[in-house]
């Protein structure tokens, strides 16, 4: 079974991600991306992946998500967490997810 690269990468992103150096703002996301060293993480998949999240995601967010890589218990907190703003981080953060691999694949 061949597993789609969008795909891999969210995935990755949402459960375990590999602590990076990733800096908050406009390209955080794409930064991350980039920085995951999987070879499905090219330029231009990774700036499509950036463009679905800012779309999908607010500034503030991103800027959440991309201190996910650094620490990635910090997302596994935020899923499991029993707060409201956590439960809205994670739904549309697997929004994202969803839309990167339909809109980058």
């Amino acid at each position: 079974m061949t597993i789609h690269p969008v795909a891999a990468i969210c995935t990755a992103f949402l459960i375990f991600a590999t602590p990076m150096q990733a800096i908050a703002g406009p390209g955080s996301i794409d930064h991350a991306c980039r920085q995951a060293a999987r070879p499905q993480a090219t330029p231009k998949l990774c700036t499509c992946i950036q463009q679905v999240a800012n779309t999908t995601l607010t500034k503030s967010e991103r800027y959440k998500v991309s201190k996910w890589f650094l620490d990635p218990h910090k997302a596994q907190q935020t899923r499991q967490s029993d707060r409201r703003s956590d439960e809205i981080l994670w739904t549309r953060y697997k929004d994202f997810g969803a839309r990167a691999q339909k809109t980058c694949g």
